[in-house]
């Protein structure tokens, strides 16, 4: 359970998209007495692209040199350092995630993902979590390794693998093989492990082992505590807290205070009455992403935060619901911005495939063998690997747009740069009300800082980082 001798957080960032929650980002939160969260969503690529562009200040090589299984870090910056950049050339290739693992994928995966904690921990003494996408399942045992190794206080992980994380969070902080059991479609899940030894970190000592928040649509949440009830008390198959996305009903807060474990709650919470309203329910406080995403520690590339505070500001941001354009099946908040993905005539140029892999879906072939699949990749392909047409159309390739909207996106060798696509919140009434204060007490057109967005949820309940 979370520790009662240290101040819960009252907000916690949301670790959203790739490289969007960074560790500049997590680190500011941080700072404030509150809890910074990495998106844990392929680091792999984030941190070898950025040793790719020659490692500006130096903060990857600098987290490298403090981690605690040399021999692997120097593998990694042999590989991908670039010290004068890359030069016009296009990022390198890496394995994609699969069942059976390729030759250096789970170092790059344990290396990257220590980075990214590391930094978003240095300096200071505040919390530091990291967000583990459900449906990139194949990386969490890596992605969960690392970011023991770099100290993570809290690690966050939703429903489809929350039961599996105890366990897991046991065994590697122990320095034991962990284990999570990969959904194939149409088979049995397929465990997918890492053995400390392999790295050789079995010759470390245990690792101290950070709490686990599941986080829980509302409507799953009854199923959810159930499920709990039958498990029993014990650690390794009961989370220590709960972040409850979407509005949650009395009965629902009824359960989770009875439960005994602290809970924030998320969605539509990113203004301080909303704060404060958490809290007289009995959550523990609330999470809240847009907020942030919009902060000038965000990893958005600039140009692209820019453009949605102009819009923000002119009143014509738009954040629409697309339940076809995510691979995962998930709908997804896209926001409406000129130039991206989000634009059908944008969408319409970008050759189809997939080539980074993190949202296939592995599935069970007719001869028993595993195969993968992407409604992204070219619809022929998608079909012939036993796909349904309807959910390949209007699936975006979100792997490498997400890259581009925190500027490291592909430029192929035929010329075609990828293009972002931004995944936004879509109760933007907090952010507008922020700006507008930011610009009345003489704020920067640069936009709000981190701190700044929660000293401002947090002005109603007295609380203070």
């Amino acid at each position: 359970m979370l520790s009662r001798s240290t101040r819960q957080p009252v907000i916690v960032q949301g670790g959203t998209g790739v490289g969007v929650s960074s560790w500049r980002l997590a680190q500011a939160v941080a700072r404030t007495g509150q809890l910074g969260v990495v998106s844990g969503t392929a680091l792999d690529v984030v941190v070898s692209r950025r040793l790719q562009d020659g490692d500006p200040g130096g903060h990857v090589r600098r987290a490298l040199y403090d981690f605690p299984l040399p021999a692997v870090a120097e593998q990694v910056l042999a590989r991908y350092f670039r010290p004068g950049g890359r030069r016009g050339v296009p990022y390198l290739p890496l394995p994609r995630p699969a069942l059976r693992r390729a030759a250096g994928g789970d170092e790059l995966t344990v290396v990257s993902t220590f980075v990214e904690v590391w930094l978003a921990k240095e300096g200071h003494s505040g919390q530091v979590g990291i967000s583990c996408p459900e449906k990139i399942q194949l990386s969490v045992p890596a992605s969960v390794y690392g970011a023991l190794l770099a100290g993570a206080d809290h690690i966050l992980a939703g429903t489809s693998i929350s039961g599996q994380i105890p366990r897991l969070l046991d065994d590697l902080s122990a320095q034991r093989p962990g284990t999570v059991h990969v959904d194939v479609a149409g088979g049995v899940p397929h465990p997918s492990a890492l053995d400390p030894a392999s790295l050789g970190g079995n010759r470390l000592p245990p690792l101290r082992r950070p709490s686990f928040l599941a986080t829980v649509p509302s409507h799953a949440l009854t199923d959810h505590l159930d499920s709990l009830d039958h498990l029993g008390p014990a650690r390794s198959t009961r989370p220590d807290g709960f972040v409850v996305e979407s509005p949650l009903g009395d009965d629902g807060l009824a359960a989770l205070t009875d439960l005994g474990l602290p809970f924030w709650l998320a969605g539509g919470c990113g203004e301080p009455e909303r704060v404060r309203a958490a809290l007289a329910a009995g959550a523990s406080g609330v999470q809240v992403g847009t907020l942030f995403t919009l902060s000038l520690e965000s990893g958005l590339d600039e140009p692209v935060r820019e453009g949605l505070l102009q819009e923000l500001r002119s009143g014509t941001l738009r954040v629409r619901t697309d339940v076809s354009a995510s691979p995962d099946g998930l709908p997804l908040t896209i926001a409406s911005l000129k130039g991206t993905l989000s634009e059908p005539e944008v969408y319409d140029l970008r050759p189809r495939l997939c080539d980074l892999g993190y949202l296939r879906t592995p599935y069970r072939r007719g001869n028993g063998s595993t195969g993968y699949r992407c409604p992204a990749e070219p619809v022929d392909v998608f079909l012939r690997k036993g796909g349904a047409p309807e959910d390949a159309a209007g699936a975006r390739c979100l792997c490498n747009a997400l890259l581009a909207d925190v500027g490291l996106g592909q430029r192929r060798r035929s010329g075609y740069g990828e293009v972002p696509l931004v995944i936004l919140g879509a109760d933007l009434a907090g952010a507008r009300r922020l700006d507008a204060e930011h610009w009345l007490h003489g704020g920067s057109a640069a936009g709000w800082s981190a701190a700044e967005a929660v000293a401002w949820l947090l002005r109603e309940v007295g609380a203070r980082g």
